[in-house]
């Protein structure tokens, strides 16, 4: 579910919202899920276009800027700011 750089700090807890560009959400508000070695719990499911994206929620996924997390989410395809993405906020159960 996350890049291997980025595993690290899911675990640490450093890491509470990934951005996602799905044509559908595959995960649901209560899940559990493990990734990166630990079990993480979603809080929160929110679709909204991509300059909705805050910078708090940049910083929280673990990116050092909009474009860096403009990238790592395109990977399914090119991102806009109009593109609607999945904002997935989630702890370390």
């Amino acid at each position: 579910m996350f890049s291997r750089e980025l595993r690290e700090a899911v675990a640490n807890g450093e890491i509470t919202v990934s951005i996602r560009l799905w044509s559908r959400p595959k995960v649901k508000v209560g899940g559990r899920y493990a990734t990166a070695g630990v079990m993480i719990e979603i809080d929160s499911v929110e679709l909204l276009p991509f300059c909705a994206v805050t910078p708090d929620d940049i910083r929280r996924a673990g990116e050092r800027d909009r474009e860096t997390l403009r990238q790592r989410a395109a990977h399914t395809g090119p991102i806009t700011d109009e593109t609607l993405v999945y904002r997935v906020e989630f702890h370390v159960v």
